[in-house]
């Protein structure tokens, strides 16, 4: 098991270098954002790792599409750290 006190302040880092290098949209600062989100979860911070996955699959889908790997990977992140929360209600899809 890694540090994740010494992990996530990096990979905070590396998400805010990609944004202003690479831009908000590009799918490698995509890619950083779920890095990060599975850092705050492995650390216990569900509920910041939910808010992150949330706004990446919405990025995800608008950027790369609905079907693409990424999107499929993170919306899988999502329902993954959702039922670890405990999170019974039931979403709907937004075809």
């Amino acid at each position: 098991m890694g540090d994740l006190g010494q992990a996530i302040p990096l990979y905070e880092r590396t998400l805010a270098d990609s944004e202003r290098v690479l831009g908000a949209d590009h799918p490698d600062t995509l890619l950083s954002r779920n890095n990060l989100a599975g850092a705050y979860a492995q650390a216990g911070r569900i509920d910041d790792a939910i808010t992150l996955l949330e706004q990446l699959v919405t990025d995800f889908e608008r950027v790369l599409g609905p079907e693409h790997p990424h999107t499929l990977s993170a919306r899988h992140n999502l329902a993954l750290w959702r039922e670890k929360a405990g999170d019974t209600a039931v979403h709907q899809p937004t075809d």
